[in-house]
């Protein structure tokens, strides 16, 4: 004996219906994994400012960078005001002048970039798309470069104008100011290399701050003593080797041999010849060990 209908078959005559409820292939243009990756960058870039982000998520890295930029407006002003003939702080000095700033943005700003991808799972599905991991990690990390270099770069400009202003030699402030952004890039690339592949080791925010304000600061303020010891000794030429030790030194040894600045170590102690190539090549093998480093960090599996 056959089950009696339901009351809603019957109303339909006994027979099923199929209803068109409007879902369509997408039959747009495919833009590939080059705007993929574009997209990404952008992204990542204005995140590291807060741009598209609540208030809240602009306030620190706003206030980091107009504190990087009102010693420069204050220089210049002051450049002005006396009618120097010089600026008082070199373009490749002024990163390295206030590097306790530049280091407590790209603390906070690296796991912004990184980080949350990790914590929140989304990693999958960015490989889920038409992009590799090659491509990911190209655009997390010139995103932190760009963001560095804006940072950086923005108050050697308004030196740079604020120079021009006040009618000071155009030739020589056109060539510091190249040298100038030629430290900067030196520099984000530096920075910005061994904080995001920092931050990348951990998906939790907190970690990768402490990990990487660390790294850039504990090992500064240690070869800073050791250089003070050795050149009370007598042992300068110990001086430059010891700058070797951190990535702060590095630049500032860097600056004062290969781009005509003055460094900050101790007794106005110079790097030059040999010792300005050992530092340049041992800066050359730190970004491309960072890049390398984050790139066996997005081929583990289970990302």
């Amino acid at each position: 004996m056959s089950p009696e209908p339901s009351p809603a078959a019957a109303t339909r005559g006994g027979t099923d219906v199929i209803h068109n409820i409007g879902y369509r292939k997408y039959d747009g243009p495919r833009l590939g994994r080059s705007y993929a990756r574009r997209s990404l960058f952008v992204h990542s870039l204005r995140g590291t400012y807060g741009l598209g982000r609540a208030a809240k998520s602009k306030v620190l890295p706003m206030i980091l960078f107009a504190v990087m930029c009102l010693p420069a407006l204050i220089m210049v002003a002051s450049a002005v005001y006396a009618g120097a003939d010089e600026l008082p702080v070199d373009y490749t000095a002024y990163a390295t002048f206030l590097l306790p700033v530049t280091s407590i943005f790209v603390a906070a700003v690296a796991p912004q970039v990184v980080s949350l991808d990790l914590r929140f799972k989304t990693v999958p599905l960015y490989f889920s798309r038409p992009i590799e991991r090659s491509d990911y990690v190209a655009a997390k990390f010139g995103a932190l470069i760009a963001s560095l270099i804006v940072f950086t770069g923005t108050p050697v400009l308004i030196l740079y104008v604020g120079a021009l202003l006040g009618k000071l030699d155009f030739a020589d402030q056109t060539l510091g100011l190249g040298q100038g952004l030629v430290f900067t890039v030196v520099f984000a690339l530096l920075y910005g290399g061994i904080a995001v592949s920092l931050a990348a080791l951990t998906p939790r925010r907190g970690f990768g701050v402490a990990a990487v304000i660390a790294v850039l600061t504990i090992p500064y303020m240690l070869v800073g003593a050791l250089q003070g010891i050795a050149q009370q000794q007598g042992e300068s030429d110990l001086t430059t080797w010891i700058g070797l030790g951190s990535p702060g030194t590095l630049l500032d040894g860097f600056q004062d041999s290969v781009l005509g600045g003055s460094s900050n170590f101790p007794g106005g102690h110079q790097v030059t010849g040999a010792e300005g190539i050992v530092y340049a090549l041992v800066i050359a093998v730190l970004i491309a060990g960072s890049y390398a480093l984050l790139l066996r960090r997005y081929r583990k599996a289970g990302l």
